[in-house]
C-alpha cells in the first residue's frame, strides 16, 4: 500500500504509518536519507498535521527515524549491537560496521576528583582529573555521549592532544604508553535529561543505556573512570553466558 484508502476501516494514522514504514523496510528510503517534510506529507497524503506528527513520533519511538533540530527527520541506521566481552574504541567499532565515525568535544578541562569518582579510581578526593566530554556520531548521527575522567598525573598534558581525529585510547597509548588491559563496568537504564536529550537528538526522558566503567592499565592501575550515555533506540548490548 502506497496511498491512503479513504474507504478503509483502518485509521488514517495507521495507514500512513504502514506506508512510511514500508518505504524504510523496503529500503526505498535508505539510512541517512532525509524524509519528506511534514508539509509535503500533509499535501501528498491529504492528512492533518496532527496525523503526520503522530506517525513520525511512532517511527522515532521504533528507532526507524531520528530528528535533527532545524534540519528535519532522517532514516536511522540499524541498531548497533555491542559485545560486552572485549574493549574496543568507538571509532574502530563504527569503522568495522561500515559507518563513518566522528567526534565533537562538548567540554574539556581539569577538576578536583569528586569523592564518588575518587573511590572508583583509588585516589584521594580532590586529586586533579582531566575531564573530556565527547559526543560520538556515526554517519553524522549522534550515538552516545562519553565523559572520561583521567588521573592527570598519569597523562599530563592530555588536554593539548588531538583526540578528535584519533581514538582517545590510541592517543593515550601513543603518548603515554598506557594500554587498557581490562575494565570493570556497570550497566543500567536511565532516562535522558533535557541536556543529554538535546545532545543526542532524542526526547527528554527517552531511554538511554548508561555505563560506568573503570579502565585499568597493563600494570593493573585504574586510570580512567568513564560514563557512557548510549541512545537506547540505537544500541543493544549482548554477551554469551555459559552454564
Amino acid at each position: 500500500m502506497d496511498a491512503i484508502n479513504r474507504q478503509s476501516k483502518l485509521p488514517l494514522y495507521q495507514q500512513l504509518y504502514d506506508v512510511l514504514r514500508g518505504n524504510i523496510t523496503r529500503r526505498e528510503w535508505k539510512p541517512g536519507d532525509l524524509i519528506p517534510a511534514e508539509s509535503e506529507l500533509i499535501e501528498q497524503y491529504g492528512v492533518s498535521r496532527i496525523t503526520v506528527r503522530q506517525v513520525l513520533d511512532m517511527l522515532v519511538q521504533e528507532g526507524l527515524i531520528y530528528r535533527q533540530r532545524g534540519r528535519g527527520s532522517f532514516v536511522a541506521h540499524p541498531t548497533v549491537e555491542q559485545v560486552l566481552q572485549r574493549l574496543v574504541s568507538f571509532t574502530d567499532d563504527m569503522r568495522q560496521r561500515g559507518f563513518t565515525p566522528s567526534t565533537r568535544i562538548l567540554s574539556a578541562g581539569l577538576l578536583p576528583a569528586p569523592e564518588d569518582i575518587a573511590v572508583q579510581l583509588l585516589i584521594q578526593p580532590g586529586e586533579e582529573l582531566a575531564k573530556i566530554e565527547r559526543l560520538r556520531l556515526a554517519d553524522g548521527e549522534p550515538m552516545s555521549v562519553e565523559e572520561s575522567y583521567l588521573i592527570h598525573r598519569h597523562v599530563p598534558g592530555i588536554l593539548e592532544k588531538d583526540f578528535v581525529t584519533s581514538p582517545l585510547r590510541e592517543v593515550i597509548d601513543r603518548n603515554y604508553s598506557i594500554r587498557w588491559e581490562r575494565a570493570r563496568q556497570m550497566i543500567r537504564a536511565i532516562n535522558a535529561s533535557r541536556e543529554m536529550a538535546e545532545a543526542l537528538l532524542v526526547r527528554p526522558n527517552a531511554a538511554l543505556l548508561f555505563i560506568e566503567r573503570v579502565s585499568y592499565t597493563q600494570q593493573g592501575v585504574p586510570v580512567e573512570f568513564l560514563r557512557i550515555y548510549h541512545r537506547g533506540d540505537r544500541y543493544a548490548l549482548h554477551g554469551e553466558l555459559r552454564g
